[in-house]
Parts: C-alpha cells; sequence; structure tokens
C-alpha cells in the first residue's frame, strides 16, 4: 500500500479552487454575485479573450475595508454567516468564503476598493495568491477585481477550457441570467472592447426582456403574480406559441438566486401539459421568494442547485397555478393568409429588429452608449488624477499600471459627478447611458396594444364562445378533406380538427371516470405477465391501491413476476403491456409527485387512441354533437398533446385577401 502523506497548502488550494472555479464564467459569477450583496446598484464587466486572459468587474458597492482586504482572500473567510444555523437564514447570492481565494489560487488578480468612510483606496496584488503589492490609492466608492491570466499556474486545467468565443458565449449567458434576477440593479456587459447588452436599472423586467430576446418574447408574455403562505411567485409565462426544443428558456430565480430545478422545471411542464406539443418547452421567468427554512442553498459550491423542503408540494402548487393562469386566457390562434410581397416585407422587419437586438453590437447600440465614458478618456483623467495623488504623497508608493486604474472608469465618473453636484442632491447610484425612455415608450405603446387585444379576446372566447347561445348560433359549413370542418360564427370561420377534437373531448370523459372511480373492467384472458426489477415491483406494490381504482386487477406470480388480470375497458386493445411499464418507468422519476393523477393522465393519453381519425367522413349531426361536446370544456383549445383543436381566421383577413379592403 502506498503511504499516506498530507498534502501541502499550495495542492489543497488548487483542488478546492477547481470545485468553485471551473471556467471564466465561474470567476464572473462569483464577482457580481459578490457586487450585488455588497449593495451595488451598478456592475460593468468587461472581458477579453472570452475571460481567459482578462476579466474586470467593477461595481459602486459599499466596499471593502482597508484591514479586511488581505482577509477577504483566506480560505473560508465570509462576512455573511457567523454560525451553522445561519445556513438555513441565508439570503445573499455567497456565503461559503472560497470565492476569492479559490481565484487567486489559480490567476493573478487585482483589487481596488474603497469604502464611504475612508479617504484613500486600497490597491492589492496576488499573484497565484502571492502578495505583490498592497498601497492606498485614489479611488471612487466600491471596488474594482481584474483577473489576468486564468489558470496560468495550472496548464493541466487551462488546456480543457473552449475556444474564447464560446466561453464569451458561456459569461454572456451568464450576464443575462443576472440582469434577469435583479432588474433594480445596472449592469453592462463588455466583450473585446464592444457593449454586449446593458440595462437601466429601473427595476423594470418586461424592458430587460425586451432588450435581451427582443420585441416578438415580449408581445407574448402572459404576466404571472401568486401569493401563498410562505411562498411568493412573481414574473412572466409565455404563450404556448413561444416554444422550444430544449429548456434553456425556462428561468427560475429563487430569493433573488438562479437556480436550475428539474422539480421546478417538471411543475412548469405539467401546467402547460393541455397547451404543448410533446418535446416542446415553454418560455417562463419566474422569480420565486419563500422562507429560507423551506430550501437548503448549501447542496454545492456553485449554488446552482438547492433543495426544497416539500417538494411535492411545491410542485403541485407551480403546476396548479400556471394552468389556472393559462387556462384564463383565450388560445385559439388567428389564420392569416399573407400574400408573398407582405410576407416578405414581415421578414426583413423581423430581420431589421433582430439587428437592433441587443445581443448583436450595433452602431445605434454603441451611440446609445455614448454617454459612458470611453476608456481611453477615462483612463487618461484617473492617470492624471493619480499623479497628482503622487505629488501630494511622494511616498506613497502608487505602483499602478494605467489599465489597472482604468478598472474604475464608470464608478469614477459617476463619483466625479456627484462631487461637483449640490450638497442637497443625493449621489445617483448609477450612470444611466441608457435609452430607457424611448424604449419606455415603446413598451407602453405595445402593452396597451396588448391589452386591449387580450380584453377583446377574453369576451369573444370566454363569455362567448362557452356559452349554449353561443353553441347554438354557430353554422356549421361542412368538412374538407375528411378530416376538417368548418363552421361560421359572427365574423369568423372556425376551423376544427376532427381527430384532435375527438380525442380531447374522450380524453376528459376519462379523467372524469377515473378521478369519480366510475372506470369498468374488461378481463383478460390469458392474463399479462409483466417481468419487473425490484424497483419496478416496489413501485407497483406502493401505488397497488391506485392501480385498483382505475380499473386494473394485478397479483403477484412468484419472484418479480406480476400478472395483470383485467384492465380498464377503454385500454383494452391497446398495448396494455407497454402501457404499464411505461407507468413504472414514469413513477421511477424522483420526486414521485401527484403519482395518482400521472396514472390517469397516462391511461386517458393512451386510450384516446380510440378516437375518431382523420381522413373519415363524418355526418353533420356527428360534428355538431362533437362540437358542443368540445366547447363545454374548461379548455377546449388543445389536445392532450398540445396541439389546437381549433384555428380561427377573421372575415377582415378574407377580405384582405380579395382585396375588397386594401
Amino acid at each position: 500500500m502506498a503511504e499516506i502523506k498530507l498534502l501541502d497548502s499550495s495542492t489543497i488550494d488548487k483542488i478546492a479552487a477547481g470545485e468553485v472555479v471551473e471556467r471564466p464564467s465561474s470567476v464572473v459569477k462569483e464577482l457580481v454575485e459578490n457586487a450585488m450583496d455588497a449593495g451595488a446598484k451598478a456592475v460593468t464587466v468587461e472581458i477579453r479573450d472570452g475571460g481567459c486572459s482578462f476579466i474586470r468587474v467593477t461595481d459602486n458597492g459599499g466596499g471593502i475595508e482597508k484591514e479586511q482586504v488581505r482577509k477577504a482572500f483566506f480560505r473560508h473567510a465570509t462576512s455573511k454567516i457567523r454560525s451553522v444555523e445561519d445556513l438555513y437564514r441565508v439570503r445573499n447570492l455567497g456565503f461559503r468564503g472560497e470565492a476569492l481565494s479559490s481565484i487567486a489560487a489559480v490567476s493573478m488578480v487585482e483589487l481596488i476598493t474603497k469604502t464611504k468612510e475612508e479617504l484613500t483606496g486600497v490597491h492589492y496584488r496576488l499573484e497565484g495568491e502571492k502578495e505583490r503589492d498592497f498601497s492606498e490609492v485614489g479611488a471612487p466608492e466600491g471596488t474594482t477585481i481584474i483577473v489576468r491570466e486564468l489558470f496560468f499556474n495550472t496548464p493541466v486545467r487551462k488546456k480543457f477550457l473552449k475556444s474564447p468565443a464560446t466561453e464569451g458565449s458561456y459569461i454572456s449567458d451568464l450576464m443575462e441570467h443576472m440582469a434577469l434576477s435583479r432588474p433594480d440593479v445596472a449592469f453592462q456587459f463588455m466583450m473585446n472592447g464592444q457593449v454586449r447588452f446593458h440595462t437601466s436599472g429601473n427595476g423594470d423586467l418586461k424592458e430587460i426582456v425586451y432588450r435581451i430576446y427582443g420585441r416578438e418574447i415580449v408581445k407574448e408574455l402572459i404576466p404571472f403574480s401568486v401569493k401563498e403562505e410562505g411562498i411568493e411567485v412573481e414574473g412572466f409565462l409565455g404563450s404556448p406559441s413561444v416554444v422550444r426544443s430544449n429548456r434553456n428558456f425556462e428561468f427560475f430565480f429563487v430569493n433573488g438566486r438562479y437556480i436550475k430545478s428539474p422539480l421546478l422545471s417538471k411543475g412548469l411542464e405539467a401546467g402547460y401539459k393541455a397547451y404543448l406539443m410533446q418535446h416542446k418547452f415553454p418560455f417562463a421567468l419566474l422569480h420565486i421568494n419563500m422562507d429560507t427554512e423551506r430550501i437548503d442553498v448549501n447542496v454545492h459550491p456553485s449554488k446552482m442547485e438547492i433543495r426544497f423542503h416539500d417538494q411535492p408540494g411545491l410542485y403541485a402548487f407551480l403546476e396548479e397555478q400556471v394552468r389556472t393562469a393559462l387556462r384564463r386566457r383565450e388560445m385559439i390562434p388567428d389564420v392569416t393568409f399573407a400574400d408573398t410581397k407582405e410576407k416578405k416585407r414581415a421578414d426583413e422587419k423581423k430581420a431589421d429588429e433582430k439587428k437592433e437586438s441587443p445581443k448583436v453590437q450595433t452602431a445605434q447600440s454603441q451611440q446609445a452608449a455614448q454617454p459612458a465614458p470611453a476608456a481611453e478618456t477615462v483612463q487618461a483623467q484617473v492617470v492624471k488624477k493619480a499623479a497628482s495623488v503622487r505629488q501630494q504623497a511622494p511616498d506613497a508608493g502608487l505602483n499602478i499600471s494605467t489599465e489597472t486604474v482604468a478598472a474604475a472608469a464608470p464608478v469614477e465618473a459617476a463619483a466625479e459627478r456627484a462631487a461637483v453636484s449640490p450638497p442637497s442632491r443625493p449621489k445617483p447610484e448609477a450612470p444611466q447611458p441608457f435609452e430607457t425612455q424611448r424604449l419606455g415608450r415603446m413598451l407602453q405603446e405595445e402593452e396597451g396594444q396588448y391589452t386591449v387585444k387580450d380584453v377583446r379576446q377574453m369576451e369573444l372566447f370566454e363569455e362567448k364562445l362557452l356559452t349554449k347561445e353561443a353553441v347554438q348560433s354557430y353554422r356549421i359549413l361542412g368538412q374538407v378533406f375528411d378530416t376538417y370542418w368548418i363552421a361560421e360564427y359572427e365574423e369568423k370561420l372556425l376551423f376544427i380538427d376532427q381527430h384532435a377534437a375527438h380525442e380531447k373531448v374522450k380524453y376528459e370523459a376519462l379523467i372524469n371516470k377515473l378521478e369519480n372511480g366510475s372506470v369498468d373492467s374488461q378481463m383478460l384472458t390469458p392474463p399479462i405477465v409483466l417481468n419487473l426489477s425490484a424497483r419496478e415491483a416496489h413501485l407497483l406494490e406502493e401505488y397497488s391501491s391506485y392501480f385498483a381504482q382505475l380499473g386494473f386487477e394485478i397479483e403477484e406470480f412468484g419472484g418479480n413476476a406480476y400478472a395483470v388480470r383485467s384492465v380498464p375497458c377503454d385500454l383494452y386493445g391497446h398495448c396494455e403491456k407497454e402501457f404499464l411499464e411505461a407507468i413504472l418507468d414514469e413513477l421511477e422519476e424522483e420526486p414521485p409527485h401527484g403519482a395518482p393523477k400521472a396514472i390517469a393522465e397516462k391511461l386517458a393519453s393512451m386510450a384516446c387512441k380510440s378516437a375518431v381519425k382523420g381522413n373519415h367522413s363524418m355526418s353533420r349531426e356527428e360534428m355538431a354533437s362533437l362540437l358542443e361536446q368540445l366547447l363545454q370544456l374548461e379548455n377546449p383549445y388543445h389536445c392532450p398533446h398540445g396541439r389546437p383543436t381549433i384555428i380561427t381566421m377573421s372575415k377582415y383577413e378574407l377580405e384582405r385577401k380579395f382585396k375588397r379592403i386594401i
């Protein structure tokens, strides 16, 4: 056996740094979180070469006291907690005391900081944890940290980094999350000398969504606000027309912290289930505030994962509230038949809007950022000021590069403006070089447009469409392609997919039967034999009473084999064995939330295979009966798989197509 030895402190520090500092985006995350914990209202992040060679984070927070600067770079040194009990009450973004020490262990770090009470700031420089300089310097209130040559002393780690462009994209995504988490903080992100995006810090979350994702997303946002004992959720849900092929547009912030949570994602998607097709995911931006006693944030050094005290309860709460919010909205899409020229103009307009998006640096966004001091100008100003400080205090020993002193650029300018202001005027918290007023007007105009539209749609489809009088006034015109039905109502044409409509009606009828326990069973001869794993057998026994209520008769058949002797009538002949195996696979997912409901919905979805198919002729009486049943449902707009059952076309659009309206 090899001899057991104690590792030296340098090796220990580099191993610890590997858990916290995985790539340049990890450095930016830790430094920006520290800035926000320090009360900053303006944060500027600048990177070069994807953050591999240069990262600078400047804030106008409270700063660090001179005697505390060295201590801040010790391992497990923090001002956020005092004991283990504080871990369950912490609301700060950082609390482990590992960030600065881990960053300093694998890079060259410079820090400039000043508190409000002190007359001068501190310049502190480290190279691989070795102190190179500690001196006084003229600086504005706040903190600037510069990180150079990340992983310069751990080349093995450095070779696993991706290209500068890829690493830069990770930081860009991170900064977008930071901006969405704190609308009240003004963020500016610069990459290779260009401003990629900036926010005003006025607290308007919708404005930030506009800046990052553009007008088309903002137009489809549904305000979401719910409150229950111990939990409050606010934000936006995207309409079902805004779908993605992955979960990258599901944003969750718990007590201001951006997290990734399979539990919250599944709860959100369960609420959208009736509105989205399979393998499609919604756009959602939710800020969740809850008692700190109900969560555990001390799961991983990255703090991207947290544990919830009542996972099934939180899942059910989110699912129900999302479903309720979507249920209040009209979900029938309008059909438009724009001609080729109109479509081309619309595409060109969309392309122009995309070019104006803050994701791409344009001349317009550069011009918008002009009020912010340019790096060269501020550098000259700060160097000049540093020279005057040297003349006044020749023994101060200022040994700072011009690039370093320029780090305080945005905050320095703010401090100078405050110095020449009348004493009664408060110091501005952050520079405002953004087109806030113009953007605000655009959002107000657009918001007014959607508000009027929503009111009209709510009246049409909730108060008129679903009433008995409305159903009686429909005029069914006929069937086309043996698949779709056309009906007339007031000044609209309705197009109904007969398979999706029948599937929805059967689905809801089955769910009602299952919930009321009025399911008929069909005996199987011979029985179906299931060979299950130990985990599957445990789940089957745990939920045996629910399976019995749903019409299954299942008994042990020796070992891990089980005999299925009866199934619900509606499932008979529809791959009963595969269906049961699929249910057990779903129950294996953690947490086992809402198992009875999951079983019932799976059964109904499978049994809907008996719905009338396309290319099948139906009589007018059959269609009238089906349409009446459909429109009496709580959500008649989508089939169980998320496809629309009804789409509409207005008389106005038809007249435009025939050039009656120009």
